[in-house]
């Protein structure tokens, strides 16, 4: 009797300590809390699967219950025995049919939504390029940072995804050393980023769930990929589309990089020009660096994709990035006095897009031409194969027609042809035959 207290006591506390344990979680990093349209069937088909289970569980439940008190052997007598049901094709049955049905109704929808989900053929346009009127972003992973390419204006951004709200945002996945996982838990399902190949799917981001959280995700890597895994983070920044118009139009006017105005930045840009450029971009153009672009690196949230956004942890993690992302890139690749990184540490903060200079006129029109030189060159295309179609069948029915010729013909055609020669040759000979009678005979 004391051992079952003690286990009772021991489940209770159990149970108490999990429910307090699963209100632990950050609410930035919940799929209870779907961000959008895709996060938004994929959280209904959960709850669909938990209610199938529930009533599982609570008819097997209720089932067991009712036979457990009403077999009481009390009840029954002590010389009770069972009735035989063995072959009882009415059970058989409903144990069969039930399964089958539940299996259904849950097989039907995920087969749709995974098919639905996975449709990124609008990301591309005939020619097989990006397509410029949707919104397509490369996303390349790092060990242990993310980089994010606007293919279609040609911006490069690093650690921090901007994307538009209500609509669709494709996105390009590839692995430059290592697999990864792409993850917005609010937006949707994770997804592998392969170093050979490319996965591509899309996330939709509602403007009104957006402002419910400030406008701001949170993204992960969900693929173990080296010792600094779990802080490899990144944030994503939704705005309306035409704030993210301005905004890629902001990015695209830098042409060159911002130029410190302090003193101490100045020293630190400097500094940055002659060792941090090596890896580090500050102009939004170019993929591919060796590590994440700085060019508004001022505007952002967050440092080292986890760390508030402040000049002291700025200074602490230049310092010493190894004991914030152990086995990261930066550890050990420049020797600096601790007022070369705080004036880098300047240079960096001044690092900022000003808002509203960027022509977002002009960026459209320019997104316009190129859409009009893709369909330009995939009509060529076009035109070119059927050029090609169209030379290529009377050439076909020339094949035709010799093949349609039977052996008889060709032989036929044949002895004509010796035939003709040698009556020729007859010809030729009488005729010189008489020639040379006439000559004889004067």
């Amino acid at each position: 009797m004391k051992n079952r207290w003690m286990n009772a006591k021991w489940l209770g506390l159990i149970t108490i300590l999990a429910a307090f344990a699963s209100g632990c979680g950050k609410n930035h990093l919940s799929t209870l809390r779907p961000a959008g349209e895709v996060g938004q069937e994929q959280f209904d088909l959960m709850l669909l699967s938990i209610i199938i289970m529930l009533f599982v569980v609570i008819a097997v439940s209720i089932v067991f219950t009712i036979a457990v008190v009403k077999s009481r052997r009390k009840n029954m007598g002590e010389d009770f025995e069972p009735k035989d049901i063995a072959g009882n094709h009415t059970l058989e049955v409903i144990w069969t049919a039930i399964p089958i049905i539940l299996l259904i109704i849950l097989a039907v929808p995920t087969v749709y939504l995974t098919f639905k989900q996975s449709d990124t053929e609008a990301s591309e346009n005939d020619a097989g390029e990006v397509n410029s009127e949707e919104v397509v972003i490369n996303v390349t992973a790092n060990q242990y940072w993310w980089e994010f390419e606007y293919p279609n204006v040609g911006v490069v951004t690093g650690q921090e995804l901007v994307v538009p709200t209500d609509t669709k945002v494709y996105f390009n996945l590839q692995a430059s050393d290592v697999k990864h996982s792409f993850w917005v838990p609010a937006a949707g399902g994770k997804m592998d980023t392969n170093v050979e190949g490319i996965n591509s799917f899309y996330l939709t981001f509602d403007d009104e769930k957006a402002q419910d959280s400030n406008r701001l995700f949170y993204g992960k890597c969900a693929e173990l990929c080296g010792p600094s895994h779990a802080l490899m983070d990144f944030k994503v920044k939704t705005l309306p589309e035409d704030e993210y118009n301005q905004w890629l139009a902001d990015m695209k006017s830098i042409e060159e990089p911002v130029q410190a105005s302090a003193s101490d930045a100045a020293e630190g840009q400097e500094i940055f020009n002659n060792s941090c450029i090596g890896c580090h971009a500050v102009t939004p153009t170019g993929a591919g660096a060796q590590g994440p672009n700085l060019t508004n690196f001022g505007d952002r949230e967050l440092i080292a994709g986890y760390l508030a956004h402040s000049e002291e942890n700025l200074i602490n993690w230049i310092s010493d990035p190894e004991a914030f992302k152990p086995d990261n890139k930066m550890t050990g690749a420049y020797d600096l006095t601790d007022e070369e990184i705080a004036s880098v540490a300047a240079y960096l903060m001044e690092l900022k897009v000003e808002e509203g200079s960027g022509d977002v006129e002009t960026l459209r029109q320019n997104a316009e031409e190129s859409s009009e030189e893709g369909s330009t060159e995939s009509s060529g295309e076009s035109e070119g194969s059927a050029e090609e179609a169209s030379s290529e069948e009377p050439a076909a029915e020339g094949e035709e027609s010799t093949e349609e010729a039977s052996p008889e013909s060709g032989e036929e055609a044949s002895e004509e042809a010796s035939s003709e020669p040698s009556e020729e040759s007859a010809s030729d000979s009488e005729e010189s035959t008489s020639e040379s009678d006439e000559e004889g005979g004067n």
